[in-house]
């Protein structure tokens, strides 16, 4: 009968810990985070994706520029540019121009043909040129300035056209220039419809110099800067 009492006892004893057991199991297995092995990530499987604010796809930028031919040795231009691209996409777009402009003698040339040399340079003048070519913007990127965010992205372009050009001379004979325009480029947004661009580029010609019956290569390398505004696109 002692042995009896003793067993009843004892189990009226632990009846209150086991549910406060199962309980603590049940809240540690609820906790107990869950792993899954995604093997070993390389730094190529990086990227840093980041919201694009302003959208190019489908748009219709249209541009107007003013800038200069300041590294030719005989001439200088100051141009003026009309551009207009259609974005197929955010980083690619089908550009067209049309520029102008008036070439100037340098001091240089005007040196040459002084009194003190008497050489007549044959050298030609910008006078217009035109272009229809391909836009890349593979970079889209922001900038702090103080407390203001800047968006902007870098741009490439290749281009192909004909430049107009006009002999120095007194002859003032006629050239036009197969040309290839290659350059590069930056727009900064000053809100969802405006942008502020800066190009550098180079326009490589073939040209014929009547005067000596010659065709002779040439570079006309400039800077733009200038505003552009867009249409269209996402709504």
């Amino acid at each position: 009968m002692l042995l009896l009492a003793a067993t009843l006892l004892a189990r009226h004893a632990l009846v209150p810990f086991i549910p406060r057991a199962q309980a603590a199991d049940a809240a540690s297995t609820a906790k107990k985070p869950e792993t899954v092995d995604i093997g070993i990530i390389k730094n190529s499987d990086i990227k840093v994706v980041q919201r694009r604010l302003y959208s190019k796809e489908h748009t219709l930028e249209l541009g107007l520029a003013i800038g200069a031919l300041p590294w030719d040795t005989f001439t200088f231009a100051p141009k003026l540019q009309l551009t207009g691209t259609s974005f197929l996409s955010e980083t690619l777009g089908l550009e067209a121009h049309v520029g102008g402009g008036y070439g100037l003698e340098t001091t240089t040339y005007k040196y040459l043909a002084g009194a003190d040399y008497g050489v007549a340079v044959e050298a030609y003048r910008y006078l217009a040129d035109a272009q229809v070519g391909v836009h890349y913007s593979p970079i889209y990127a922001k900038m702090n300035f103080g407390n203001k965010i800047v968006h902007n992205d870098w741009y490439g372009l290749a281009c192909g056209g004909a430049t107009l050009e006009q002999s120095v001379l007194p002859a003032a004979d006629i050239a036009i220039a197969p040309t290839l325009g290659l350059g590069i480029g930056t727009q900064i947004w000053l809100g969802k419809t405006l942008a502020l661009r800066t190009e550098l580029r180079d326009d490589l010609m073939l040209e014929h110099r009547k005067q000596s019956n010659t065709e002779g290569f040439k570079q006309n390398a400039g800077i733009i800067v200038g505003i552009g505004t867009f249409s269209g696109g996402k709504k």
